[in-house]
């Protein structure tokens, strides 16, 4: 919105200028988003808590310290986090790019589906929400979707070989994509599916799932802002995307809101942020990756998120095939509380895991 109201006086205003710069709107939808944060946070933390009297029902398979101390903690933060990042992108991002709406749209779309799981959660105070098929017909839904905008727009984008839309670009090879044709539409969807219901299983302590995507956001923004530059792709090899550089705008706005949220979220947690923070945030950067072309990157930077999803499908798998468990119990976190650990000690060394993860991932836009 600012970008369309003041951009045209640049000429006459040279201060102006600056808001068609991706750099500056991108740091202005940070701060915007990390205000809005601090601003209804507090308000709507205690709305929440009168509204949701027992808050947010608590596994009760886990360890006893870990039920008594997040019984009675609200939830649906992700209110906090979508409400600040939509108002923060539709502020600063160009309303005229069809990358921001779609990445926007698998935000908001996936943001309405945890609002609804974590809303029936809370009335029926129990651990089961939306039921799980029907959340996965709408979140493939949306995701095939969002995968198709994409195809459909950079195979018309002008000056862009329609043959790289359907192709998979491999990190740390220079110039060397996989051709998926029409397969690219089931792998996009697989893609932004499998990112948030990633994020959604790694978010089980304070703390823990919000600052690595704060980290993928962050490194994100920087891959989007590369690959939306001819100048940028042709020094260092990427797929050229124009027009994906506003991505960053988005990429700023989630770690801003991942900022404030982190506020009230760092342990002890004011406030949880439920599936509507976890399934949209992990929707968003799935969305961002297949926009740019490097969903495989998001694989490695987004690692953390694999592993506790794995966690979760070796869990499954070898109790049903064996009878035995391979983790005391998943998501693999709660492994590790099983072992006696701190959750602080935990949190603080995934955190570390996904620094290292991201530094590997962004190695892999020069290592080629």
């Amino acid at each position: 919105m600012l970008y369309h109201l003041l951009t045209p006086f640049a000429e006459e205003i040279i201060l102006f200028n600056v808001f068609n710069y991706i750099t500056f709107r991108t740091g202005g939808a940070l701060m915007t988003a990390l205000l809005i944060s601090f601003v209804i946070g507090p308000p709507l933390i205690r709305w929440m808590r009168v509204r949701q009297g027992k808050g947010q029902p608590i596994r009760t398979d886990g360890p006893q310290s870990h039920i008594i101390e997040k019984a009675g903690t609200p939830t649906m933060g992700g209110v906090l986090i979508l409400l600040s990042v939509v108002i923060a992108v539709l502020l600063w991002a160009p309303l005229d790019n069809p990358y921001v709406w779609t990445v926007l749209g698998v935000t908001v779309g996936f943001g309405l589906l945890g609002f609804v799981d974590d809303y029936l959660k809370v009335t029926k105070q129990n651990t089961k929400g939306v039921v799980g098929s029907s959340k996965l017909v709408f979140q493939f839904a949306l995701a095939l979707l969002a995968g198709a905008v994409c195809v459909a727009v950079l195979r018309s984008t002008e000056g862009v070989d329609p043959a790289v839309a359907t192709a998979v670009d491999v990190p740390f090879i220079k110039e060397w994509m996989i051709p998926l044709g029409l397969f690219i539409y089931p792998f996009a969807a697989l893609v932004i599916v499998g990112s948030s219901n990633a994020v959604n299983m790694t978010d089980g302590l304070d703390g823990l799932a919000i600052v690595p995507v704060m980290i993928a956001a962050a490194s994100f923004a920087l891959i989007a802002y590369l690959v939306g530059r001819a100048d940028y792709t042709a020094y260092l090899g990427l797929i050229y995307v124009p027009g994906v550089g506003e991505l960053a705008v988005i990429g700023g706005a989630i770690l801003g809101a991942g900022l404030g949220f982190l506020w009230f979220n760092a342990p002890p947690a004011m406030i949880f942020m439920g599936d509507t923070g976890s399934l949209s945030l992990g929707g968003a950067l799935g969305a961002i990756a297949v926009a740019v072309k490097h969903e495989i990157v998001l694989a490695i930077i987004g690692g953390l998120f694999v592993f506790e999803a794995v966690s979760v499908m070796i869990q499954i798998a070898s109790f049903k095939l064996t009878g035995k468990r391979v983790f005391r119990m998943a998501p693999v976190h709660h492994h590790f509380e099983q072992l006696g650990w701190k959750e602080s000690t935990i949190v603080i060394r995934f955190w570390i895991i996904a620094v290292i993860l991201a530094l590997i991932g962004l190695s892999s836009l020069k290592l080629r």
